[in-house]
């Protein structure tokens, strides 16, 4: 993890150089685009064409032209702004630079975690999209190891989003069989944040199919996994847990019913 993060921090960086220069002159060019467009707007009004010109001018379908213009500028504006948003993200994922405890917004952390997820989170030809319901608290800044957070964050909603996945995928083949129409299926995460004690609590909940009993004892143990091969190490929550209980002397639990879902529940000790 510590050389992914550093490849991270080292990709956003190489990145980050030369969108910034293509969103600065976006900017320029919008402007000169503006004052481009007004002035053939000026002269068409002004003066008498020439047939040449006007012949040139219809090839070109110079009207679609000055009304579409202004529309690619402001697509590629908002595509470099997206980028712009990745980047930041990862960067604020990797945080190769915070190897020891560092004060750090917890909501920052879960919202990077996302963007980086979000491929996986949108409608695909094999399932719906997945909701994302936030329902943040008013947080203090908490002293953490912030990438190794950031870590736990990735490994839960991985998690959740590989539950759901399976339950569509369960469900559509039971219909299937059944020669039925599958009926709608949400696909649900709920991410929650409180300060309760001088803890802060994070909960991580989905609606896949839950996980029985005689899994869920064991789900901390490594190298433990109930997914097919290749699709898991069984690491992921072990590692979890050594990061909240032994790095930030914490808890993680897990509760869950099946067929209706589960929860992590995670709570750190805060300073303040």
């Amino acid at each position: 993890m510590a050389g992914l993060g550093q490849l991270l921090a080292g990709v956003a960086h190489e990145i980050n150089n030369p969108v910034s220069f293509i969103f600065g002159n976006l900017i320029h060019l919008n402007e000169y685009t503006q004052e481009l467009l007004n002035a053939v707007k000026i002269y068409r009004q002004n003066s008498s064409l020439s047939p040449t010109v006007q012949e040139q001018i219809d090839k070109t379908d110079l009207d679609f032209i000055i009304e579409d213009l202004p529309k690619t500028l402001e697509s590629m504006k908002v595509g470099t702004e997206r980028i712009c948003e990745i980047v930041l993200s990862l960067r604020n994922f990797s945080r190769t630079d915070e190897a020891e405890l560092k004060a750090v917004d917890i909501h920052q952390g879960l919202d990077s975690t996302l963007l980086i997820l979000g491929h996986r989170l949108k409608n695909n030809n094999e399932r719906p999209a997945i909701e994302i319901i936030k329902e943040y608290g008013t947080l203090p800044l908490l002293e953490c190891y912030p990438s190794q957070l950031n870590q736990v964050f990735m490994n839960l909603l991985s998690n959740s989003i590989d539950a759901l996945e399976e339950k569509f995928q369960t469900i559509q083949q039971r219909y299937f069989k059944l020669s039925q129409r599958c009926p709608i299926i949400p696909l649900t995460i709920w991410i929650s944040t409180q300060a309760v004690n001088n803890q802060i609590v994070i909960r991580i909940a989905d609606n896949g199919l839950g996980i029985p009993e005689e899994v869920r004892s064991h789900i901390f143990d490594p190298f433990f996994t109930t997914k097919a091969i290749g699709k898991g190490t069984g690491l992921g929550l072990s590692i979890s847990y050594q990061i909240i209980v032994e790095k930030h002397h914490g808890q993680i639990k897990c509760s869950s019913k099946p067929s209706e879902g589960t929860e992590f529940l995670i709570e750190i000790p805060s300073s303040n």
